[in-house]
């Protein structure tokens, strides 16, 4: 595939929370979107909006010029990828793959090398932005492989994010997701005290973010999820189950690095927590009742 084609053919594999709304976007754009899912039915909508409905992985691919990627695990990527009936199996040579999903970096450099004695050209780039930015179009995407096949597709990129940097080869954005992912496990376990603080020293929540959200304290969590949190709106935006494994691939490679990560450590234990207590299939905001029921 090269820029000078035609609109290319789309091939969309994965359509949760996350997926849904950026598939929902490329066909507001007009791009011809092939989609595979395990369960047809939760792909209903997006069939009634134009999506084109492909009964395996190998006939996706098979009929794609880009094929894309959003599932839950390292194990899901390595399922949709390999074997037999895999993509990189049955991708067209010239085909573009795209990983969305929050992945190993091992993983996707093994995609890459893997793709490329297949005259198959792949980036990783695991997106940021949870379910409002997914569904605004306006995901950060950090991406990982080669210039040129970033260029080819960045106009692809731009209809589901606007925040999209080509962070270096292969695996390196799933390095810089980790980074992400660091940051916000620390993070999210301050909004959570700070929102609990204010409502038991018997302070108006709202009014204490509309305080504090623009200062030094400010950050995406705060003033997106923190709202979620006062009024116990707890469904996801991004599970909690899936961010353990995001915190638990990251604690793998910050080992692997030779570093300290006492803080991500707190919070991966702070949400296995959550999840024995039922909350894995809430959204990463409800770390919040933990704190309240203790």
């Amino acid at each position: 595939m090269d820029s000078s084609t035609q609109q290319p053919v789309l091939g969309f594999i994965g359509t949760g929370v996350m997926g849904k709304s950026m598939v929902r976007n490329l066909l507001k754009e007009g791009y011809r979107t092939l989609i595979y899912t395990r369960t047809k039915e939760k792909a209903a909508e997006l069939l009634d909006e134009g999506a084109e409905w492909q009964s395996s992985v190998a006939e996706l691919s098979r009929a794609s010029d880009v094929i894309m990627t959003m599932v839950g695990y390292p194990v899901d990527v390595e399922e949709v990828y390999f074997g037999d009936e895999g993509i990189i199996n049955n991708a067209r040579s010239g085909s573009v793959l795209i990983d969305f999903t929050t992945s190993s970096p091992t993983l996707a450099e093994e995609i890459y090398k893997l793709g490329l004695s297949r005259k198959l050209y792949t980036l990783d780039a695991p997106v940021s932005g949870g379910d409002v930015g997914a569904r605004n179009g306006k995901l950060s995407i950090m991406v990982g492989g080669e210039q040129e096949v970033f260029e080819i597709v960045k106009g692809i990129f731009e209809v589901v994010g606007e925040n999209i940097i080509l962070q270096g080869p292969a695996g390196a954005g799933q390095h810089t997701k980790m980074c992400n992912q660091i940051a916000i496990a620390t993070n999210m376990i301050g909004v959570c005290e700070a929102i609990v603080y204010a409502e038991k020293a018997g302070l108006n929540p709202n009014t204490v973010l509309k305080s504090i959200e623009s200062g030094a304290a400010g950050s995406w969590s705060l003033s997106n999820l923190a709202p979620r949190m006062i009024s116990n709106q707890l469904e996801p935006g991004f599970y909690v189950k899936h961010f353990i494994k995001d915190m638990t691939i990251a604690l793998e490679s910050a080992k692997q690095l030779g570093m300290m990560t006492p803080g991500l450590e707190l919070s991966k234990k702070l949400y296995e927590d959550l999840a024995e207590r039922g909350g894995e299939d809430n959204g990463t905001h409800a770390l919040v009742t933990l704190f309240r029921n203790e």
